[in-house]
């Protein structure tokens, strides 16, 4: 079972949700744990997990043999990207820090003076700890396709989980409802939404059970934090029961969980008493 973490708005606890969920499924059923939050992943720090490398993620990249070039700047007039600047009767300059592999140009150039090389764009890291295989993408400081990472992570995730034959296979995705989450979102069985009492969490709430429905994954919500507004929460309660989407846990916020990431250790694991939580959530899940 596929089972995919996310939310929406950054900071309502889906790291937290995510390791305390994969600590629990791992006690009797193996699992992996994918930290497809590229741009920061840090699911490998909650579990005290030391990351060694496993592979390079790379990015197709124009390059020009400017003997056939006519300078005729179609190249540059299709990406959108604006990674190639053409001034009239000059060769065209690419900025590969900008481009995004769509090879659009090499499509355009009616000379074929553009041929695919490649760039490095982010690394695959592995890891375990607490009995849980972890997959963690990284995105190079600068570049812009986290998406692409998270497409290559979940490709390498398959491969380490086709070799271990896992059962669970728990995807932290990143804030926002952009290419990453996406990628981080599509063929999974199920859809964890962590969100917290506030307008801008249920707004954006909103907006990821919007994707779950598009792709027709199955979803539940988790409300983190839920007793410091109580009556949101109701608000909250109201918008699943209007769209019946099913509440699977409620999580309160409390010094323990702080104490977790401080001490870089699974909230289960400081205090036992919130195994009884997340065992719930997992129960919930179907």
């Amino acid at each position: 079972m596929k089972i995919a973490v996310t939310g929406g708005k950054g900071g309502t606890g889906k790291s937290t949700v995510a390791t305390s969920l994969a600590v629990e499924f791992a006690k009797f059923k193996k699992t992996i744990l994918v930290d497809a939050d590229v741009e920061c992943p840090n699911d490998h720090l909650l579990l005290s997990a030391k990351r060694k490398k496993y592979s390079n993620v790379y990015q197709p990249i124009p390059q020009w043999d400017f003997k056939k070039c006519t300078k005729c700047g179609k190249c540059a007039s299709v990406c959108k990207q604006n990674a190639i600047v053409f001034v009239k009767d000059k060769f065209p300059a690419f900025v590969k820090d900008v481009c995004i592999g769509c090879k659009a140009c090499m499509v355009a150039c009616p000379t074929n003076t553009i041929s695919m090389t490649k760039k490095q764009i982010g690394i695959i890291y592995t890891g375990k700890n607490y009995n849980i295989n972890l997959v963690i993408g990284e995105l190079k400081l600068g570049e812009l396709a986290s998406g692409e990472i998270v497409a290559s992570l979940r490709k390498k995730a398959e491969e380490i989980n086709n070799k271990l034959k896992s059962e669970i296979m728990i995807i932290d995705s990143a804030a926002g409802i952009g290419c990453p989450v996406i990628a981080s979102l599509v063929g999974t069985d199920y859809i964890v939404a962590v969100t917290e009492p506030t307008p801008s969490a249920l707004h954006d709430l909103k907006r990821v059970l919007y994707l779950a429905k598009h792709f027709k994954i199955k979803s539940g919500i988790v409300i983190n934090k839920f007793d410091l507004a109580k009556n949101f929460c109701l608000k909250i309660e109201s918008f699943a029961k209007k769209n019946e989407i099913p509440i699977i846990g409620r999580i309160p916020y409390k010094q323990d969980f702080v104490n977790s990431t401080i001490k870089m250790k699974p909230v289960v694991e400081i205090n036992p008493r919130y195994k009884e939580i997340f065992k719930n959530i997992i129960k919930n899940i179907n």
